[in-house]
């Protein structure tokens, strides 16, 4: 757009999308915003990038307008500070904050000149879908929290991914993914507030099988990860893991999907020019594979061995 329609296009867009607030920006005769919406059924995810402005939604506009949200945003870059329910914070990258639509707030940029944008992903869905107390959850409410550790961490990095990977998303996975999303901000909520017992079943079930997923790609390299390491590093039963499991990914076991992992790892590394002079064999250790099953595993996959894979793969890149 052109640049001096430039704020107040985005201040209109902000206004329509999520509660209305007030926007001011010391940039607004120069700014600059980049935002992607995901609509995940009820729960909408929103990655942006700005240069910096504040948002203050007072009291008036509480009461004349309330979606009844919850909204959570996960700062990548830069920082916000937040006054809200008697809490005033500055939030810096990784840091997660929570505000509640129904209460004012004030969130500004830092008073950091060399703070020329502002990166993050923020999360909006009604508070009825929280399955916790609103006065537990108003104990959070503008406090600096974590992204970078336990549920946090798992949040953080299922937030960014969803960035990464939206171009390739269908519109059937959204409510689907909506629903592993309210389930981890169900389980990280009840974590911080040690509040685990009071959710139900079902939320507890599938954000403990989102850790044993992270858990997995953040271990396939290692040729002991096999489902007993696995149960153990979480305190559960191997049963319960299968259980677990095969609820979610129905049909498939829990050594065959890792197997799958693996298997496509070592393709993206067969067609990785970079790697072209890499034996076959170090690719295949280098992801948890043994090197006697590998050749008869890939071509089970993929219908080649790999190493005709490889040169079909790189003179297609040529």
């Amino acid at each position: 757009m052109p640049v001096e329609d430039r704020f107040d296009h985005w201040r209109e867009l902000i206004g329509r999308m999520h509660a209305p607030s007030d926007m001011t920006s010391a940039y607004a005769t120069e700014f600059w915003a980049e935002q992607r919406l995901l609509e995940l059924g009820p729960v909408t995810v929103w990655p942006a990038s700005f240069r910096p402005a504040r948002f203050r939604r007072s009291a008036r506009m509480v009461r004349q307008s309330d979606p009844e949200l919850y909204h959570l945003s996960l700062v990548l870059g830069g920082g916000l500070g937040v006054d809200h329910a008697g809490q005033s914070a500055m939030h810096g990258p990784q840091d997660l904050y929570v505000v509640d639509t129904s209460l004012p707030y004030d969130a500004r940029p830092p008073d950091d000149p060399d703070c020329r944008m502002i990166t993050g992903v923020g999360v909006d869905f009604p508070k009825v879908l929280l399955p916790l107390p609103p006065n537990r959850v108003r104990e959070l409410l503008g406090v600096r929290l974590s992204g970078r550790e336990g549920t946090g961490a798992l949040l953080t990095g299922f937030l960014t991914g969803l960035d990464r990977q939206s171009n390739s998303l269908r519109p059937s996975d959204g409510p689907r993914l909506g629903t592993v999303l309210l389930d981890l901000l169900s389980a990280w909520f009840a974590q911080v507030l040690d509040a685990e017992a009071a959710l139900p079943p079902e939320p507890r079930h599938r954000a403990m099988t989102e850790h044993i997923r992270a858990f997995i790609r953040q271990n396939l390299h290692d040729p002991e990860l096999t489902p007993p390491t696995i149960a153990a590093a979480h305190h559960i039963s191997l049963s319960y893991l299968h259980r677990l499991f095969q609820e979610e990914v129905r049909g498939e076991t829990v050594a065959a999907w890792i197997r799958s992992l693996r298997l496509e790892g070592a393709r993206r590394d067969l067609t990785n020019p970079a790697l072209h002079a890499t034996p076959i064999q170090t690719i295949a250790t280098r992801w948890g594979l043994r090197p006697s099953d590998f050749s008869r595993a890939f071509r089970a996959s993929y219908g080649l061995p790999p190493k005709d894979f490889r040169l079909q793969a790189l003179a297609v890149r040529e």
